[in-house]
């Protein structure tokens, strides 16, 4: 098997999982846009905040459409051997590398903002939130009791609050280090439990991380898919002269 043969076939591969992965998202996508209750039983109690914020079913039907088109330029563009269409394919990833690019760099100029994004987020959600809405209170207790911590700076979080005012005075237990059920901000005050802003960032830091190694991965692909579809390009065009 010769060089070229060889390249040809692991685009025809590579660009055939492409495909099918679009396809399996692009399904999905449809059956969310389509028939979004019975999706939304999946996800559980929060399915409806989550929902404010991204519509799933949009997003895999923008992400599974370009794959599949990636994967169908990639596979007929090697099969049949064509320029055109191996040029395409060259210049959509080159597209989606730059713009993957951008977003890295705009990620990392805006990460210091970060603590203030999450205080702009947390504290009046505490404030206001806290103690009445129930995916709200699921979250902020799990967090507190998983990483046993109080509020987002402290225990003043919850002063002046709606859980403080319906709760006579006090706020969640877990802002006290005693196991009461009950804990007052003079309680709280002595007790000094931590807030949960550093290991809420501390988190998302190790989280980030994880995901830029998942970014670096996808861009070392699509570095070599160009470099195999230029590779194609340029033997094809050399064959023609």
């Amino acid at each position: 098997m010769g060089c070229f043969t060889f390249v040809k076939l692991m685009m025809v591969l590579f660009n055939s999982l492409i495909f099918l992965g679009g396809l399996t998202l692009l399904a999905m996508g449809i059956w969310v846009t389509v028939d979004g209750g019975s999706f939304l039983k999946l996800l559980g109690p929060f399915s409806g905040q989550g929902m404010q914020f991204v519509n799933v079913g949009f997003f895999c039907i923008a992400i599974g459409g370009v794959l599949v088109l990636l994967g169908l330029l990639g596979c007929l563009g090697a099969k049949k051997e064509s320029n055109c269409l191996l040029l395409m394919f060259f210049s959509i990833v080159l597209i989606i590398f730059i713009a993957e690019l951008a977003a890295g760099v705009v990620a990392l100029a805006y990460s210091s903002f970060a603590e203030g994004i999450l205080r702009a987020w947390a504290t009046p959600a505490l404030k206001s939130d806290y103690g009445s809405e129930p995916v709200v209170t699921k979250m902020w207790n799990t967090t507190m009791t998983e990483l046993k911590c109080c509020g987002f700076t402290n225990y003043t979080d919850f002063v002046g609050s709606k859980f403080e005012k319906e709760n006579g005075g006090n706020v969640p237990p877990t802002c006290c280090s005693t196991n009461s059920t009950t804990c007052s901000t003079a309680e709280a005050e002595r007790s000094a439990v931590k807030g949960c802003f550093e290991p809420i960032l501390k988190t998302l830091k190790e989280q980030a991380n994880i995901v830029g190694g998942i970014a670096a991965g996808i861009g070392v692909l699509e570095i070599a898919a160009m470099i195999l579809s230029m590779y194609l390009y340029c033997h094809l065009d050399n064959r023609v002269k």
